[in-house]
């Protein structure tokens, strides 16, 4: 009989332990708002990953959440430039400087740059079958319409990857991530 019990609160201990775990990784950040976009100057709109709010009055989502990052993070990469004058628009926001397209770097979601807390520190992407060492140095900004789950990265780290330019992968691609 004690036996049966034991197995009884054990098997019932390990059943909310599971739920509990499943439930906080199904757990989403919802929405935080809405902003209304902005029309800007065509050489200073992120076409490719539509990540800038240059459609005058298109409703743009706030998510200023990201997903929980593991060893495999999921994410989309996009490709931006960091140089004065490319497409991503002014200096980088954990240094305030330019930075060249051949520096393997990257900006992050609002929620997984996280307050600057990644700022200057390594990632790993994972895609097209490589891997590569990267670090962040700006934010891409949930609050003006980039989606919550983006790895935005220089032509370096593209390259490093194996994408080449003419490829249907070139500009968007989903990747893994991980904090070196």
């Amino acid at each position: 009989m004690k036996n049966t019990g034991f197995k009884v609160i054990a098997l019932t201990l390990l059943a909310l332990v599971a739920a509990q775990w499943l439930g906080s990784e199904a757990q989403s950040c919802q929405l935080s708002g809405q902003f209304r976009g902005r029309k800007a100057p065509l050489d200073q709109c992120n076409t490719i990953s539509d990540s800038e709010c240059c459609k005058e009055g298109r409703m743009y989502p706030v998510d200023k959440h990201s997903p929980a990052v593991s060893s495999h993070t999921k994410a989309i990469l996009t490709i931006n430039s960091f140089q004065k004058g490319g497409s991503g628009g002014g200096p980088s926001e954990c240094d305030g400087q330019y930075h060249s397209d051949s520096t393997r770097i990257v900006a992050l979601s609002t929620g997984w740059f996280n307050h600057r807390s990644r700022c200057h520190r390594n990632i790993i992407i994972k895609g097209n079958g490589r891997s590569v060492r990267a670090m962040v140095v700006d934010e891409c900004d949930s609050n003006r319409g980039c989606a919550n789950n983006i790895v935005d990265a220089s032509r370096a780290v593209w390259e490093a990857l194996g994408v080449q330019p003419n490829s249907n992968k070139w500009g968007r691609m989903d990747v893994t991530w991980s904090d070196a």
